[in-house]
């Protein structure tokens, strides 16, 4: 890797200078103290404020460090305010799914996933069933978000009433959507990564990734059905009355999938993902009004359903989300939430970790921190960890997945070129260390969105992720054992070293 120095910044003849090692560790270093400090004073509840208080900390003291390179306070705003319009899609995808979480309660689209759910998955093989059914529609519909948006809060809520643990649960919906996501031609980042490095199809890209993806996946499955075997038989469980105490209080028919199945047909004819789950969850309100009549008037604060209860209940699940009251506690708090107001916080995060991220990375902190790695990775198995350990480093300290997928595959793609590494080997590996963990840090995007759907804290899951901790680990041995490694000959442009031997560590 290369570093062209400092240049003057626009509109000024002001050279900032370049950050040194010591300065860049230290902009990292608080970051790292400050969130320590908010998860060891407020455990998981530190998303609900004092994380997005600490990433704000973290940006302010990032650009008094900055300030002090040289930067002006002008292109500092410039930059915080760039890092944040490229997440602004992410933003608002997340208002979107939050909308289609309230409608889709109060259309019966997920409580019919569970009625249905209690009477076809049994508890021993609950966990391996869900992260398999995740796994087929993320391939199908090329989206993590969208496949634990729908089918993964029906599982996370039918968890409980099956004897299941709601963290495992997630763990296996994330680990499904994740490997059907990258195993997918529709997905944003299957397509993107090859893209950056360039000289890679998207289905060479996928049949490289399937050398490590499946057996990460695999273990996982594995892995699921073990935990599953703990589950408690059911004994005790009445089936039968749980779904009876559903169907007393909505409407439960294949109808009320329709909404599920309209988000599935949007998805696969590449609709934008706003416009598509945006228009699931009005579509799932109007349906309501038909399917679940009692239920719409009853959320709407009316005596009998009409036109302006149905009006009243969609703008309210929508916006702050579904209620039901029942009077039985554990059906009631299944299948209230959502709504747009619920993401808030999440969004809260994100434009903090975004903020701060795009300081230290204007300011080049992250460059600094980056460059003596590259130079140090003198062996094909350091180089794949060099990557891993930069994305995987840049879903915590950026925050944004787009940003531990980018910048790998912009720094490292002349590297693996004059070392005579394929160039689908440097995409499969930005994906198993990019990709797939940005789900396991809190205050990403990915993460924060998943534990704002699925109601679990990212903490709580991390453990049980399999495919996404294991994706990685398989990378980084593949890399140093030379196992699926492949070679190009090295352009005679290139001045590097010469290519290492396959086994070489």
């Amino acid at each position: 890797m290369t570093n062209a120095g400092p240049t003057a910044e626009p509109g000024t003849d002001r050279t900032p200078r370049q950050p040194t090692l010591t300065e860049a560790v230290l902009s990292i270093a608080v970051l790292i103290a400050l969130i320590a400090t908010t998860i060891v004073l407020f455990g998981t509840a530190a998303t609900d404020g004092p994380l997005q208080v600490a990433l704000f900390m973290s940006a302010t003291i990032a650009g008094l460090m900055a300030l002090r390179l040289g930067h002006r306070t002008a292109h500092i705003s410039q930059a915080v305010v760039g890092g944040i319009s490229s997440a602004l899609q992410a933003l608002f995808i997340l208002l979107a799914v939050g909308a289609l979480i309230g409608t889709f309660n109060m259309a019966g689209t997920i409580p019919t996933i569970v009625y249905y759910g209690i009477g076809i998955l049994q508890p021993a093989y609950f966990y391996v069933s869900v992260a398999f059914i995740c796994a087929l529609v993320g391939v199908s519909i090329g989206s993590s978000w969208t496949t634990a948006a729908t089918l993964g809060v029906g599982f996370v809520a039918l968890a409980p009433l099956l004897g299941a643990n709601p963290a495992i649960t997630a763990g296996a919906v994330i680990s499904g959507g994740y490997f059907g996501d990258k195993m997918s031609p529709l997905s944003e980042t299957t397509v993107l990564v090859p893209s950056l490095v360039g000289n890679v199809t998207v289905n060479e890209h996928i049949g490289a990734m399937i050398w490590t993806s499946g057996p990460a996946f695999l273990i996982a499955l594995v892995l699921y059905v073990v935990l599953g075997l703990a589950v408690p038989p059911g004994e005790g469980f009445d089936k039968a009355g749980a779904q009876a105490a559903l169907a007393n209080e909505f409407s439960i028919s294949l109808l009320n999938l329709l909404p599920l199945v309209l988000l599935i047909v949007l998805s696969l004819r590449r609709m934008p993902p706003f416009l598509t789950i945006f228009s699931c969850a009005i579509a799932a309100g109007v349906l309501a009004w038909f399917t679940q009549p009692a239920v719409v008037a009853a959320f709407a604060g009316e005596a009998t359903m009409s036109l302006v209860a149905g009006l009243k209940a969609l703008y309210l699940a929508m916006g702050t989300g579904f209620t039901l009251d029942t009077g039985v506690p554990q059906i009631d708090e299944l299948f209230s939430g959502g709504g747009m107001a619920s993401m808030l916080t999440t969004i809260w995060l994100i434009l903090g970790a975004l903020s701060y991220a795009a300081i230290v990375e204007h300011a080049g902190f992250l460059a600094t921190l980056i460059e003596p790695v590259v130079r140090r990775a003198t062996s094909t198995g350091r180089l794949i960890a060099s990557v891993i350990g930069t994305a995987i480093g840049l879903n915590v300290v950026a925050g944004d997945q787009y940003v531990s997928v980018v910048m790998p595959s912009r720094v490292y793609r002349s590297v693996f070129a004059q070392r005579g590494l394929a160039p689908r080997m440097l995409s499969r590996t930005v994906e198993d260390a990019g990709t797939v963990t940005s789900s396991l840090v809190p205050w990403n995007s990915c993460g924060a969105y998943m534990a704002g759907v699925l109601g679990v804290a990212t903490v709580a899951y991390l453990p049980y992720a399999f495919f996404n901790l294991l994706s990685p680990l398989i990378s980084l041995l593949y890399g140093f054992t030379g196992f699926h490694i492949e070679r190009i000959a090295v352009s005679a442009e290139n001045t590097s070293p010469q290519p290492i031997p396959e086994t070489a560590a």
